[in-house]
């Protein structure tokens, strides 16, 4: 018999449960030192250190002439793919790369009040760090989710990190997944390692000026401290999903979904909210008889009973007062008034509409990346898109008559900050 954490609107302690579901995502003190200690051994000793932790960490033991994995051995795993891997990841691959495409950001110039010219050019950076992680699961898909964005937008210089097993190797379907996306050098070491080798460098590892991709609560904290050294997308944690639905939704669908949520293991998150009695109670019978049909048993378990939760709300916009709180990674909305609750909702990384839009399919096929924020962060941060791997410039060219019209406005504000070398060097091009 499953135990999974229910509440009620009718419950006593009803408020108290759901102000908890405002959360903010913050690193525990072990975390940051942890964290902080493996930052400095990278920094101070390079190759050795990664060396050394990897073998502490994974099990695995490499030497600096292993770090990298050859672009040989990648090309191989492509070649090795079966002919199903490779329909499948070309198909992900084709979807990504057009979404991204059609979101790059555009040179653009006009001219301002005074007739100045004023724009902005987009440029990709030059050098970039992907993190994709392996641990209990290759993610084959979170490859393609980022490494091919930045395809996309014209960086030449990929760089990704994942980490090996014990026997000092990579998954040859991440590998393929790689070598599909663009990934211009691979490296197999992980965690926050990994993170501080990408920002800091080592002597196998160039420094990158921007990190991308998602992580355990480790490479979260190494990206947030390393933020100011290097550029950082977002920090996307632990998988989450939020369902929320009204007397349409179905419940083995609904099951379905949490299961899929619950099988990452660890810090997944899943929850679930309804205004309708009967299809939470249907949802719970969903769960207990698809459980025991998955083979993650060792994930799933704990999942369930300490990281899911189902309430039953009041109204479906109460429901979607709560989603707002919590700021879902996924969210996945079926209801019959879609046109009254969608627009309620502001703070879901991505939004699945109706009983046919499984999250899995985001996860790895749609299009939007599904590196997106987690822990409620998605109250600040938006998930990846492929402008993020261009740097913007501002242009701004003025003519002598555009310079002059401009004067006695710069005047005014370098008297006001006292600042009159300010307003003479407008004035002294005005004559």
């Amino acid at each position: 018999m499953l135990t999974m954490k229910i509440y009620r609107y009718t419950d006593n302690d009803w408020n108290q449960i759901a102000a908890t579901l405002d959360r903010r995502a913050e690193a525990s003190d072990a975390v940051q030192e942890v964290v902080s200690a493996v930052i400095k051994a990278v920094r101070e000793r390079g190759d050795a250190a990664l060396v050394e932790l990897t073998e502490r960490f994974d099990g695995a033991k490499l030497s600096s002439d292993t770090l990298r994995i050859s672009a040989e051995t990648i090309s191989s795993a492509w070649e090795a793919a079966t002919p199903e891997l490779q329909t499948a990841l070309q198909s992900a691959h084709r979807n990504v790369f057009d979404f991204a495409r059609k979101s790059l950001r555009q040179n653009w110039s006009g001219l301002n009040e005074q007739g100045g010219e004023v724009g902005e050019v987009y440029h990709p950076f030059e050098r970039v760090g992907c993190y994709v992680p392996g641990g209990s699961a290759p993610l084959v898909s979170t490859a393609i989710m980022t490494v091919t964005l930045a395809a996309a937008a014209g960086v030449p210089e990929i760089v990704v990190c994942t980490p090996c097993g014990r026997d000092g190797t990579v998954n040859p379907g991440l590998l393929a997944a790689l070598k599909l996306a663009g990934a211009t050098e691979v490296y197999q070491i992980g965690g926050a390692q990994a993170i501080a080798a990408m920002a800091y460098g080592t002597e196998t590892i160039r420094p990158v000026t921007k990190i991308f991709g998602p992580g355990n609560s480790y490479v979260v904290e190494a990206k947030r401290q390393a933020f100011g050294v290097v550029s950082i997308d977002l920090l996307p944690g632990p998988s989450e999903v939020l369902i929320l639905a009204d007397h349409t939704g179905n419940p083995a669908f609904i099951a379905a979904d949490i299961l899929a949520q619950a099988e990452h293991g660890k810090d997944s998150q899943a929850g679930f909210i309804t205004d309708d009695a009967a299809l939470l109670d249907g949802v719970v019978a969903e769960v207990e008889k698809q459980s025991q049909t998955l083979s993650r048993q060792a994930q799933l378990g704990p999942v369930l009973e300490k990281g899911v939760f189902l309430m039953l709300a009041a109204t479906l916009e109460e429901g979607a007062k709560l989603v707002n709180a919590y700021a879902p990674e996924h969210l996945s909305l079926i209801t019959e008034r879609e046109s009254d609750i969608l627009p309620l909702i502001r703070t879901a990384g991505a939004i699945f509409l109706g009983n046919h839009s499984p999250v899995a399919v985001g996860d790895f096929l749609a299009g939007p990346s599904h590196t997106l924020p987690t822990g409620g962060a998605g109250k600040s941060f938006p998930g990846l898109t492929v402008d993020m791997f261009q740097r913007r410039t501002s242009i701004i060219r003025l003519s002598q008559e555009s310079c002059a019209k401009s004067e006695s406005i710069v005047h005014a504000f370098a008297a006001v900050e006292g600042l009159d070398a300010h307003g003479r060097s407008v004035s002294i091009r005005v004559g």
